[in-house]
């Protein structure tokens, strides 16, 4: 039987996607947050399409605040829009 594939959906455009087609942006223990490339790393995670399209739109609605149960300011919007071009 085939190992099955998990699906994520991008907090920008909604659709579902697999894992590695999307970005993860965490937000640590430390309440700091980060782009997550591995996606491996420890925190609560949301998952977003490589494109700054999905990532306008989800800073946009808010998505991100809601999602990583933080309020983030806008240097750090700043910082990942930065790293995800």
């Amino acid at each position: 039987m085939a190992k099955q594939i998990p699906l994520r959906q991008c907090i920008g455009c909604k659709e579902r996607k697999t894992k590695p087609e999307l970005v993860r942006i965490i937000r640590t223990p430390e309440n700091e947050i980060c782009l997550d490339k591995t996606g491996k790393k420890n925190g609560r995670g949301a998952y977003i399409c490589p494109n700054i399209q999905c990532f306008n739109k989800a800073r946009k609605s808010n998505a991100f605040s809601r999602m990583l149960n933080v309020d983030i300011p806008e240097e750090i919007y700043d910082a990942i829009s930065e790293e995800l071009m």
